[in-house]
């Protein structure tokens, strides 16, 4: 029997459960405008992949790298969700004209 595919679909469940709390956070703390970082490393992660010969390495940092590019566009949604009021906003965060 070959695991590699099962152990990939796991890591890629926990990559991704782990990553809806992370763009919570970053959102809170440091605002939608921290993407730079996400896309950096997502596209990192991605590069790293392709030379690496183990297929469980390669595949579970390639859905690292698209979960962090995923998460650029999901920080912007937070930023919406917290506006709504469906999440809370940092007390400490200044407000501004486009964040009242």
């Amino acid at each position: 029997m070959y695991w590699s595919g099962i152990i990939i679909g796991v890591m890629s469940f926990l990559i991704i459960g782990v990553f809806h709390p992370i763009v919570i956070k970053c959102e809170y703390y440091f605002t939608w405008r921290i993407w730079p970082l996400f896309l950096i490393g997502g596209l990192l992660c991605c590069i790293f992949s392709l030379f690496i010969s183990n297929v469980i390495l390669s595949g579970s940092l390639a859905v690292l790298g698209f979960s962090m590019l995923w998460s650029i566009g999901e920080l912007k949604e937070q930023e919406e969700r917290v506006r709504k009021g469906w999440f809370p906003e940092n007390p400490k965060r200044k407000k501004t004209l486009n964040n009242k």
